[in-house]
């Protein structure tokens, strides 16, 4: 699919890795719709975007929630009908409450993850993620055009130590980009979903420099993941036609 002049939804949009796409995208070409929370960072996002050397076109934001199903019918309907078509959607919105499933000491639980801590992440990494898909295949399928989305998983997909409902959530994002792969290549549209290692954000330049160290010594390059890397590989599952229904890991070899 060419990404010049189609039109390009990125969930968690505003800022880190969303922007970061929006950034390689709109420099391509695309029509950029920007879904987050905050209107505030929103309004930025969309102004340093036009502001790009070689940005033609059409740019806009849009505050919704994407857990909450009447805001994700809205939105996109509202995209649907100021851009005329979706061509791609990048399910990016994602967050972490990280914390273990029990923690214990002297055989006495002292913890537990609580449901709320556990379905929080649930809601915006993977019902997000589903409703998002939905409505935005929904629109593919009635412009007879088609199109593609890419999924944000994570390596932890796997299962990690400490990430009880972000693992389960990125393992559920995996599932749904293969069934829909299976369901949606009718209609013209591909699937595909991306599982990032660790990537240089504002989150890790945060970490203590003892604990980025042991993260670096078991990642075989050497050195922590890009944002714009991130981007070239939805780049790729963009534009390969034959890509679908496959994750890719991006990750430094980290998990191997």
């Amino acid at each position: 699919m060419e990404i010049k002049n189609n039109t390009v939804v990125i969930t968690g949009g505003a800022q880190g890795l969303g922007f970061a796409m929006a950034q390689k995208f709109a420099l391509m070409g695309a029509n950029i719709a920007l879904i987050d929370m905050a209107q505030e960072l929103l309004n930025k996002a969309c102004e340093q975007l036009k502001q790009l050397d070689g940005v033609s076109g059409t740019i806009k934001g849009y505050a919704a929630n994407v857990t909450a199903e009447s805001e994700v019918e809205n939105v996109f309907n509202t995209i649907n009908g100021d851009f005329g078509h979706i061509g791609v959607l990048i399910n990016n919105a994602g967050i972490l409450r990280d914390g273990m499933f029990i923690k214990a000491k002297d055989g006495k639980v002292v913890k537990k993850m609580s449901l709320e801590q556990f379905q929080s992440v649930i809601d915006v990494n993977l019902t997000g993620v589903f409703l998002a898909g939905r409505e935005a295949a929904s629109h593919m399928i009635e412009s007879g055009k088609g199109g593609v989305i890419v999924n944000m998983s994570s390596v932890a997909r796997a299962g990690n130590i400490g990430q009880t409902n972000y693992a389960a959530s990125k393992a559920g994002v995996v599932a749904l980009t293969t069934t829909w792969a299976k369901e949606l290549g009718r209609f013209g549209i591909r699937v595909g979903a991306i599982a990032p290692g660790v990537i240089s954000t504002a989150m890790t330049d945060a970490m203590k420099p003892e604990a980025k160290q042991r993260m670096l010594a078991v990642t075989p390059v050497g050195r922590l993941g890009e944002s714009n890397e991130i981007a070239h590989t939805a780049q790729y599952i963009i534009e390969n036609d034959f890509f679908t229904g496959r994750v890719v890991e991006i990750d430094g070899g980290i998990r191997l």
